[in-house]
């Protein structure tokens, strides 16, 4: 018998909801035989959006919650006010162990302050880093942090490297993931305080392959499989890499259509061109969670559509079948052990 995955789904979050959290769930449900939606938020809103499609019977449940965190609110007052929010609601299921994953669309800071204050960290776990995929030339690499800790400490890189291992080699099926570590050089004694501190920490940690540091302009061409930095600088790489992918798609659609020549060769090219720039499509690789939890907490772009959504679901799946966060609490245990006289 499959192990069925329970996964919440804010359907209130974002800037498309209710709409497309709700076609995610319907189309997921349709695919996939292994998992259950639960819909969190306003009953009448979402029941009324769920005539639109035929869903298996039993496969999403709905949720009430009555209230809606904005995106402009004070993140920490908006999660210890709004009690009865679809964010907050979601991730007490979570918490209490009746689903084993939670994804929003919703504001940023209030989904990094709810996962620690309802959800929970790890014990031994410092600070949660949000770590999404980011692509390259050879697939996929793990951004972490890249915006849950703007002052973090060299300890927390180390913890960061750790768990990016952890989920690259169990998620993404990367043996012996590389780590990186950005800098502005790649000599040991380049960089400021932070990164000069943290080198040599993770030189020392032999369960993971650090290569040593690595450049901004290196990052695409897939030099490493585990991104490390601090949350300022890894959402600098993050919106400068969504940025330069969008505008190079625009240059170049806008270049095949000069003249009647280009648009020929565009014809000639568009399957492949179509393929190769799919790559650098984020909404594919679905969310970034939020890890060291004691649960997924998975963060979605606000302006996602079902797709990308569908796809955070999968990614969901496979966190949880992997026991991700039971591999995390185990390196942690051997590491405590070994620091112990």
């Amino acid at each position: 018998m499959k192990q069925i995955i329970r996964v919440v789904v804010d359907a209130m979050g974002g800037d498309n909801a209710p709409s497309q959290p709700i076609k995610a769930a319907a189309e997921a449900v349709k695919e996939r035989e292994d998992i259950e939606i639960l819909l969190v938020g306003q009953e009448e809103v979402i029941q009324r959006e769920l005539k639109q499609y035929q869903i298996p019977e039993g496969r999403i449940r709905v949720i009430p919650a009555s209230e809606v965190i904005e995106m402009g609110e004070p993140p920490v007052n908006a999660i210890r006010r709004k009690k009865d929010s679809s964010m907050v609601v979601g991730m007490k299921l979570v918490k209490q162990g009746e689903a084993d994953a939670f994804i929003s669309s919703g504001s940023t800071g209030a989904v990094l302050v709810g996962g620690q204050l309802v959800v929970g960290r790890i014990r031994g776990i410092e600070r949660p880093p949000l770590a999404p995929l980011i692509p390259t030339e050879h697939g996929v690499a793990l951004l972490i942090d890249c915006g849950a800790n703007v002052d973090a400490r060299a300890s927390h890189l180390v913890q960061f490297a750790k768990m990016g291992s952890i989920y690259m080699e169990n998620v993404m099926g990367v043996k012996n993931p590389r780590v990186g570590l950005v800098n502005i050089g790649a000599e040991e004694e380049k960089g400021n305080a932070l990164v000069k501190e943290t080198f040599p920490l993770l030189k020392k940690c032999e369960d993971i392959n650090f290569i040593g540091n690595v450049e901004a302009r290196d990052i695409p061409a897939g030099v490493c499989d585990v991104v490390v930095c601090e949350a300022f600088v890894g959402n600098v790489i993050l919106k400068l890499y969504e940025g330069v992918g969008k505008t190079m798609m625009t240059m170049i659609k806008n270049g095949m259509m000069t003249n009647t020549r280009s648009k020929v060769g565009a014809l000639l090219v568009k399957p492949a061109l179509k393929e190769t720039l799919k790559a650098f499509d984020a909404t594919q690789y679905g969310g970034a969670p939020l890890l060291g939890l004691n649960g997924l907490v998975v963060k979605t772009h606000g302006s996602a559509k079902s797709g990308e959504i569908k796809n955070a679901i999968a990614q969901c799946v496979q966190f949880t079948q992997q026991q991700i966060n039971a591999k995390i609490k185990e390196n942690l245990i051997i590491e405590k052990k070994q620091e112990e006289p």
